[in-house]
């Protein structure tokens, strides 16, 4: 932005003629006038993504009663990409602003200083800090961190404005029943939406009773409802009078046909942290002070991570910073070194992990191992689809770093050696510092090769079990894992398999299930090779279980309860339902936590995350 220094009229203006000449002379702005017209723009940036993130999410209310599933899936994509896009266009404003001096890096910290005075005033400030940083990343390639120009610690140890009330409403002094229909009518619904509202809140206080062994007291919930895919929830804790610690709860609502019903109750740190799982799409909800609702959460379910948590309601790039900014703080405790993870090396990444530190790092190779014979654009485009797929609890959350810097000295040699030798376009040694050009960072899991190798013979047959689930869950949801091979399927803390090994990830609908054709003479059937033409979407379940390596008994059970894994029909017929538009419930909780009262209940779904009966008798 420029300023004219005057107004006068040139002589051929005067004249008439046309007079060839340059533009009138211009003084360029002050240090602290650009900064401030940039910290601005930023802040007005920010202001616009909240005020449309804030109308997404709450559609999703109005959504849920309507009932349509389809426009529930679109707001959820439409918010994934709406900080991008933002973002561009604030990139945009800024290059027209600062013009020459974009790279400045004195204006920068002028500019980051007059938005941090701004973001004092906002109820979002966490959030406008990392959306400042995003906003740098885009402009500098900075290596490592830059405290001038990045809110790498925040500039707000406590936060700086005040909270008018708390995000949690509390219940008391009436009997539980008319407490628990209260909480869904008060923060739920309307009475008369439910179905058979006093035998559902009836039944959740038998069960909440139960698990605290004794009366409840008082009932704290958050005062906004957790709204995903086809479900919405209320969370919160249950206290016996006397207790300071109290048990998680969540109530879980479907919409059918008949009306809302209270379909399952969740009690314990556990459920919750399945139900926030890092594994699942993130949460509509509304977030006055994002700051007090995720340590409201944090109260719920301790071991989650900060980061966890704000990515669980929508903040992913948030999430990202207080990752990064934990990360440090581990690093700066711990004197282990880096390693490469266990399990079967990848043909296309690097896996390496701190051994204190319950992350792993991946990098794309240079080149892939054979055969496989992607590029490094397709994959980092399948990890793109999963961040934006609707994640049913099967896919692990990704974060995307680029430019990270680490000790040397942290890294174990043999480590060193494999990343040089495998990934050396994508690290570099400077200062002593490791600096890695771009990478994911994943929660660890337990590959499920190992964990069927460890554990014993009740647990293996519980994770094949889930396993065939598993690919259930995600043919739901219109994948297809590509490689089944137990390596590329992990184990959580929780006993749930989950995926994680994206190179070979495909659209179901797009893949061709075939039959096996029948040899026809002895020579095809000896044959090394296929005699039949294969393409390059042919799918052939009935080879499955020859190549997954499962013990006998462990494939016999997996069998018993998924045999129509390996029957191409039986993939043909959720094709069928994928392209007719059909939503599958996969649910965050397993059948026992459901209530028998609510007509939505199935015993058994296609692609529910329940344990199935077996597939024969």
């Amino acid at each position: 932005m420029i300023e004219s220094t005057s107004h006068l009229q040139s002589p051929g203006a005067i004249s008439g003629k046309a007079v060839s000449r340059c533009p009138p002379p211009v003084k360029a702005l002050t240090d602290s006038r650009l900064a401030a017209l940039c910290a601005n723009a930023a802040y007005r940036a920010f202001l616009n993504y909240q005020a449309e993130f804030h109308v997404i999410t709450r559609r999703a209310a109005d959504r849920f009663l309507g009932r349509d599933w389809p426009g529930a899936y679109a707001d959820a994509a439409e918010r994934l990409g709406l900080y991008g896009r933002v973002l561009d266009e604030l990139v945009v404003a800024i290059r027209g602003l600062m013009g020459n001096r974009l790279e400045e890096k004195s204006i920068w910290a002028a500019t980051k200083a007059v938005y941090s005075s701004l973001i004092a005033n906002c109820n979002e400030w966490e959030i406008a800090e990392s959306f400042f940083n995003s906003l740098t990343r885009r402009v500098f390639v900075t290596v490592g961190v830059n405290q001038q120009v990045e809110f790498v610690d925040t500039d707000f140890d406590a936060p700086p404005t005040a909270l008018s009330g708390t995000v949690q409403r509390c219940y008391q002094g009436a009997e539980l029943p008319a407490s628990l229909a209260t909480i869904l009518t008060e923060l739920g619904f309307p009475a008369e939406r439910y179905h058979n509202l006093p035998a559902a809140a009836a039944t959740a206080a038998s069960r909440l009773e139960k698990e605290l062994n004794g009366p409840v007291a008082r009932i704290e919930m958050v005062e906004s409802v957790f709204f995903r895919g086809r479900s919405a929830y209320l969370v919160g804790a249950a206290f016996r009078a006397g207790d300071e610690d109290g048990l998680p709860l969540g109530l879980a609502l479907l919409n059918g046909e008949t009306g809302i019903t209270l379909d399952a109750v969740l009690l314990g740190e556990v459920d919750l942290a399945i139900l926030f799982s890092f594994t699942r799409s993130y949460f509509r909800v509304n977030a006055a002070r994002p700051y007090e609702l995720v340590r409201f959460l944090k109260t719920l379910m301790p071991r989650k991570r900060l980061a966890e948590l704000y990515t669980a309601i929508g903040y992913h790039k948030h999430g990202k910073t207080e990752f990064y900014r934990d990360f440090l703080r581990h690093l700066e405790a711990s004197e282990d070194q880096f390693e490469q993870a266990e399990g079967a090396p990848g043909m296309v990444m690097v896996v390496f992990n701190l051994p204190s530190y319950d992350v792993v790092f991946k990098l794309i190779k240079d080149r892939f191992d054979y055969p496989k014979d992607s590029s490094r654009s397709e994959v980092m485009r399948k990890y793109r689809l999963v961040f934006e797929h609707d994640r049913a609890g099967r896919l692990i959350e990704a974060y995307e770093f680029e430019h990270l810097q680490i000790p040397r000295d942290r890294f174990r040699p043999q480590l060193l050696e494999e990343l040089q030798r495998c990934a050396a376009g994508s690290i570099s040694i400077e200062n002593e510092s490791v600096v890695i050009q771009h990478l994911y960072v994943e929660r660890r899991v337990r590959p499920l090769n190992l964990y069927l190798a460890e554990t014993d013979e009740p647990a293996a047959r519980a994770a094949v079990i889930d396993y065939g689930q598993a690919i259930k869950d995600l043919a739901a949801t219109n994948i297809f894992p590509g490689d089944l091979l137990p390596k590329n399927f992990g184990v959580t803390r929780h006993g749930r398999v989950v995926f994680y090994d994206y190179d070979e990830l495909c659209w179901v609908t797009d893949c061709d299930f075939r039959e096996l054709p029948s040899a026809t003479s002895y020579e095809e059937e000896i044959a090394a090779e296929p005699w039949f033409s294969v393409h390059e979407n042919d799918i052939f379940p009935e080879e499955f279980p020859r190549f997954l390596n499962f013990h006998p008994d462990l494939l016999e059970t997996l069998v018993d309860y998924h045999g129509d894994l390996f029957q191409a029909l039986a993939w043909r017929r959720v094709q069928t339902a994928l392209r007719a538009g059909n939503i599958l419930d996969i649910f965050p909780y397993s059948a026992d936590k459901r209530l028998l009262s609510s007509p939505e209940r199935n015993p058994v779904r296609p692609g529910t995350s329940e344990v199935p009966r077996p597939a024969k008798g």
